[in-house]
């Protein structure tokens, strides 16, 4: 984990995406010829968060450019522990990653997970710990609760949001520079109903090209088909 000098009030926790999924199966193809599998194969490899945005799509996305606007971040993964987003890794630690269960009965992914959450709360006993993932999902939320205890946080408004309604609320704030509200995770409700649709996210702008058309809108049932999501 990186030193931060002064320590930061609120650090946040990316909960993980899948490594043994279709979208990751594409991205560890040896015939893969597209950037992020090029630069994935490369001697350097590529950042966690890149390969985990492949993977998750919009969910992800959202996650990783909301904790980078409000403050530093560490992504759950399996086997590894808490990783920052923007260290390097290679098919091979995918490759180890896809065999290990994200489930707290499987040792080879809570030791290490909460080897390093021990660790975090012993570098920053003050700070905040917000959980940008499903307070509902039994794969780290007891784990973390054991150790963050009350400092364990999360957006109040994920509650009753699906993934990809997440992801929305997420890059709206960020890009908006609105830190959400937070509450604490023990005693949440965990479940509740669901919210308002939130209005279309405006794409950005693309170039014009002659003689190329638009592309075809895809789908919110659709791209959840074709991520994954833990």
């Amino acid at each position: 984990m990186r030193r931060l000098t002064p320590a930061p009030a609120r650090v946040f926790l990316l909960s993980p995406a899948r490594c043994d999924g279709v979208r990751m199966m594409m991205l560890r193809r040896a015939a893969a010829s597209f950037p992020l599998a090029l630069e994935l194969r490369s001697a350097a490899g590529a950042t966690l968060g890149d390969v985990f945005t492949f993977t998750s799509g919009l969910y992800f996305r959202g996650k990783i450019t909301y904790a980078r606007a409000f403050g530093p971040s560490w992504v759950i993964t399996p086997g590894a522990g808490l990783v920052e987003p923007d260290r390097r890794i290679t098919p091979s630690e995918l490759d180890a990653w896809a065999r290990v269960r994200v489930d707290l009965e499987d040792r080879r992914y809570r030791r290490p997970l909460e080897r390093d959450a021990r660790a975090l709360s012993g570098r920053f006993p003050e700070a905040e710990v917000v959980l940008l993932g499903s307070i509902a999902s039994d794969k780290y939320v007891d784990l973390l609760l054991d150790i963050f205890d009350e400092r364990l946080l999360f957006p109040v408004d994920f509650v009753g949001r699906g993934d990809m309604s997440r992801g929305g609320l997420l890059l709206r704030s960020a890009r908006a520079g609105t830190e959400l509200s937070y509450g604490p995770v023990r005693g949440a409700v965990r479940h509740g109903p669901r919210p308002p649709r939130l209005p279309r996210l405006q794409p950005r702008p693309l170039p014009e090209r002659r003689g190329v058309r638009a592309a075809k809108i895809v789908s919110a049932s659709k791209i959840k088909r074709m991520t994954d999501l833990e």
